[in-house]
């Protein structure tokens, strides 16, 4: 059978924009095996898109552990320069679709433009090679598993870098806000970030039992954002699982532009920022970035007032 392999070895929020890509392979290759080389722990989700029929464990920019005959078709969905294109070129497929640059401008393939938003770019990508794709489909089943927690209002305070991560007290008081408005309340984070997220609990007056950070799982945690009633939470993954699930949400944004990262303008989802045009901060800083910090605890809250108006 022959194969279509896709290179995708980063992190939740990467993984989920890529699906319409992934799903836009999967309909222009019908019987080929579609693979995708990406982090093991992704497993659970890649099941949950309809269009990855095996996941090739491996890291970030580390070589793709192919055996057998070369794909048919290999795709950098990583990134535009030698780094991510090595990997590819070392499966030998006969098509090999990439984004050409600066740093690899002899590549047969379009021009990496910085300013695409995360989603566009790699439709663009593969319809380049006449594979049409929708940005708009992003959707993901929902597990079998049962959330944790029934329509909750799920806080995540966390994020990768402190450039993104808006203040605990700040989550606290939200936290507290919509505790009062009688929504079960949890603050979700990864088993790094169980302590911050305890630290978000106390300061909202929830009790220890409101904290199932580090304890879910991928699949727990996406089973208690497919079902939660609401998520807020920093630019980072559980951002675009609210989105896989169509669930009403407030991103906060700081060194990267929504118009970049950020959800559809189209569904329940409203994303702060108080940047302007340019080039984005850096993610990774060590200190939260002052446009983040320009996010008040009643902008989130008036926010959060209007997912649950009706328009108009």
């Amino acid at each position: 059978m022959p194969a279509v392999l896709m290179l995708r070895a980063l992190g939740l929020g990467d993984f989920l924009t890529g699906v319409p890509a992934y799903r836009a392979l999967r309909r222009a290759y019908p019987d080929a095996e579609t693979v995708l080389a990406a982090p093991e722990a992704l497993r659970p989700l890649a099941e949950l898109t309809g269009a990855i029929d095996r996941l090739l464990p491996t890291g970030e920019l580390r070589p793709i552990p192919w055996d057998g005959p070369p794909p048919a078709v290999a795709v950098d969905l990583h990134g535009n320069g030698p780094a991510s294109h090595r990997p590819i070129d070392a499966t030998g497929a006969a098509t090999r679709m990439m984004y050409a640059s600066a740093a690899a401008p002899d590549v047969d393939g379009p021009w990496w433009d910085d300013d695409e938003h995360e989603v566009a770019r790699w439709c663009r990508l593969v319809e380049r090679w006449g594979v049409p794709a929708d940005p708009g489909d992003l959707l993901l089943r929902a597990p079998a598993a049962e959330p944790p927690v029934r329509r909750a209002a799920v806080v995540h305070p966390g994020a990768a870098f402190p450039a993104r991560r808006w203040p605990a007290d700040r989550f606290a008081a939200v936290a507290r806000a919509l505790a009062a408005e009688g929504h079960p309340v949890v603050i979700t984070g990864t088993a790094a970030e169980r302590d911050l997220a305890a630290a978000v609990a106390e300061g909202a007056g929830l009790p220890a039992t409101a904290v199932p950070a580090g304890t879910t799982g991928l699949t727990g945690l996406a089973a208690l954002v497919a079902d939660a009633a609401v998520v807020v939470s920093n630019d980072t993954g559980v951002s675009h699982l609210a989105t896989a699930y169509g669930v009403p949400s407030v991103t906060l944004f700081g060194p990267v532009s929504p118009a970049l990262w950020g959800p559809p303008e189209d569904g329940p989802h409203v994303a702060l920022w108080h940047g302007t045009g340019g080039r984005p901060g850096d993610a990774h800083g060590g200190e939260p970035d002052p446009r983040l910090l320009r996010i008040t605890v009643d902008e989130v809250l008036a926010a959060l007032a209007g997912l649950r108006q009706p328009a108009g």
